[in-house]
């Protein structure tokens, strides 16, 4: 059974799953899953020892998440992949291929696709509600422009979205950015970084936020 404490449900996995598959760009494949007690038990051994965290509630969410991410590799004919985690923290994915994992507190998400289609993949899930006011601080900058999102949901999708690009963005340049170094034009569907990368943005809000963050294949 699920922890008591989370609220995510079936019917949430469901209606996520349609509100991804609205956002995703061709090639892309996601998915989605409420993160259940005794997920860490799928994790592959190589990606059990390459993860050192030790909490349950870490080691249960990247089982989740790599569930997730098996299953839509085994869709594209690569079956039994140990996704493990570099020392960056990053996941490291097969040759050819792209992705992303993210979870919060109750739900997991994965996207990948072949690097024919997509240079580059990050994504990120977030509750449905206001950002903090002091986390919105740390993420807004100026150039920032986030009018185009509903004011209530906002500060979050911005801060999704940064967290999406620089999974993308890192994948590509191995460079540690900071929120100051990615600048989101939700309203474009844009973000660019100080090191002059540009990536493509889609979300849902609903029933929780999910920012997709691409690079397009073969860019610079």
């Amino acid at each position: 059974m699920p922890p008591a404490s989370s609220t995510a449900t079936s019917c949430d996995e469901t209606a996520l799953l349609r509100a991804m598959a609205a956002i995703a760009p061709n090639g892309v494949r996601i998915g989605c899953r409420p993160i259940r007690e005794g997920d860490e038990a799928h994790l592959l051994p190589g990606e059990a020892r390459s993860i050192r965290a030790r909490q349950p509630a870490m080691r249960r969410a990247s089982g989740a998440a790599r569930w997730i991410a098996h299953g839509l590799l085994a869709d594209m004919g690569i079956s039994d992949f140990a996704i493990l985690r570099a020392p960056s923290g990053a996941p490291v994915w097969p040759e050819g291929m792209t992705g992303s994992l993210a979870h919060d507190d109750e739900m997991a998400v994965a996207a990948v696709a072949p690097l024919s289609s997509i240079g580059s993949l990050g994504i990120d899930v977030e509750p449905a509600q206001p950002l903090p006011d002091d986390i919105l601080a740390l993420v807004a900058t100026p150039a920032d422009r986030a009018e185009a999102a509903d004011r209530h949901l906002a500060g979050r999708i911005l801060f999704s979205a940064k967290e999406a690009v620089y999974k993308a963005v890192f994948q590509l340049d191995r460079q540690v950015l900071s929120y100051e170094d990615i600048t989101v034009d939700l309203g474009a569907g844009r973000a660019t970084t100080r090191t002059g990368r540009a990536a493509n943005l889609a979300y849902c809000v609903a029933p929780r936020v999910v920012v997709l963050a691409f690079v397009d294949e073969g860019a610079d």
